[in-house]
């Protein structure tokens, strides 16, 4: 497969070298030929995340430029977890971090190719140190490491004071054994990560060059932030992540509808795969008319497919239409129309109580304080059940106004709602 040229430029274009070793050299080697590059994600965690996605974004870049890549879970680094600013990490049970490496693998399938010229390959490493020795780990990688350069790590030498564990400071070693494996094994020569690792992935490049006399590159991507500084990882939920059963594809793609106006023309250039007139394009429209929110729109399909898929974002862009009065709700799936609820907040009513009035219904929802209120709005024609508008205050509830057995969507006037699910 031939590799694209220009694949370096529109990197540095997107802004996603923030740091990197020798620039010419790795713009030569991305020149010459597919090189092999790999990618590692420590199962710290249930599923991967917003800051995973940059990197899984940028691994199938470099795939659909020709380059070969090797994904890498941690089945071993994340027995013990990179070095937090404060604190020691909370050591997870072999179990619970190989169950989690499986639902990574899982998970990194949907993103790149594994057929082809140039196939992406999942490893482990804790395959290549289950069975090494601590004598083995010492002599060949511990004697390459000198403890002065590993104390002047910024991770290490901010818990200096505080207390840093022989488990966490040795974290690194074991990350550069990854990179001289693959190295060895495979004729990986590059590594890239968040800057955040950079570090890490430099003291893998010097193990390899100490070990082998090869010299490999290493690239960092940046840290996504907000306009504040702060970091994007987390919602208001919770982190913002790629399973759907632990984020539903509709509370993702709102969560990309509602991103800073500041920010979204570097969001899509880090997290879509549209070309640079198109993205500048948008980015000039979206000047001129921000309120139309054009940009978003664009950007939180683009990424909500990327992870979801074309059919969980067009349910998700129906259910937000139904939602506000636009669309069938009956048209959405039960799993789309319960995900969505949720994210506006949820009531329930136990069926063996008897159903209610349409005034309790409103009542026990929230959307008004009183059962006084509630006649006033179905009087004024705001009050609508299922985006059907409510003619009778006082009609009782009944099944036949549930959609797919369980749920009622309950709207005042065009921008309130309620979901309501009855067990």
């Amino acid at each position: 497969m031939p590799v694209d040229p220009a694949l370096l430029d529109d990197l540095q274009w997107r802004g996603l070298v923030a740091h990197s070793t020798d620039l010419d050299a790795l713009r030569a080697a991305l020149g010459e030929g597919s090189v092999r590059f790999y990618v590692g994600f420590d199962p710290t965690a249930p599923s991967m995340h917003m800051g995973n996605l940059v990197q899984l974004a940028t691994a199938r870049r470099l795939q659909d430029a020709g380059h070969t890549p090797y994904l890498l879970v941690g089945g071993a680094t994340g027995m013990i977890g990179d070095p937090k600013d404060s604190g020691e990490r909370t050591l997870n049970s072999l179990d619970t971090v190989q169950e989690w490496t499986d639902r990574f693998r899982r998970q990194m399938q949907r993103f790149l190719t594994f057929e082809g010229d140039n196939p992406a390959t999942i490893v482990n490493n804790y395959d290549w140190t289950e069975g090494m020795s601590v004598i083995e780990f010492l002599r060949d990688v511990g004697k390459h490491f000198p403890v002065n350069r590993m104390l002047a790590r910024d991770t290490v030498r901010r818990r200096l004071e505080s207390g840093i564990s022989y488990t966490e400071f040795s974290y690194v070693l074991l990350q550069s054994m990854d990179f001289l494996t693959l190295h060895r094994d495979h004729g990986v020569d590059l590594q890239f990560g968040g800057s955040d690792q950079w570090g890490n992935i430099t003291a893998g490049a010097e193990l390899v060059r100490r070990v082998t006399g090869d010299h490999v590159h290493a690239v960092a991507t940046p840290l996504v932030t907000k306009a504040d500084g702060t970091k994007y990882g987390k919602t208001e939920t919770g982190a913002l992540w790629l399973d759907p059963e632990m984020m539903s594809p509709y509370a993702f793609h709102q969560f990309w509808l509602n991103v800073e106006d500041e920010k979204v023309g570097e969001l899509l250039r880090i997290f879509t795969f549209l070309p640079r007139d198109e993205i500048e394009s948008l980015e000039a429209r979206h000047a001129e008319k921000p309120f139309l929110r054009q940009a978003q729109k664009v950007l939180a399909d683009a990424v909500t497919t990327f992870v979801h898929g074309a059919d969980e974002t067009e349910q998700a862009k129906a259910a937000a239409a139904a939602l506000f009065g636009g669309g069938d709700l009956t048209s959405l799936s039960t799993a789309t129309l319960g995900a969505a609820l949720r994210e506006a907040g949820v009531v329930t009513l136990d069926r063996s109580d008897g159903w209610p009035t349409m005034t309790d219904l409103f009542v026990t929802a929230g959307l008004v304080k009183s059962k006084g209120e509630a006649r006033r709005t179905v009087t004024e024609g705001g009050a609508y059940l299922n985006n059907q508008r409510v003619e009778d205050a006082e009609a009782l509830l009944s099944a036949d106004d549930l959609i797919g057995g369980s749920w009622l969507v309950l709207r005042r006037g065009k921008k309130s709602f309620a979901g309501v699910e009855v067990h």
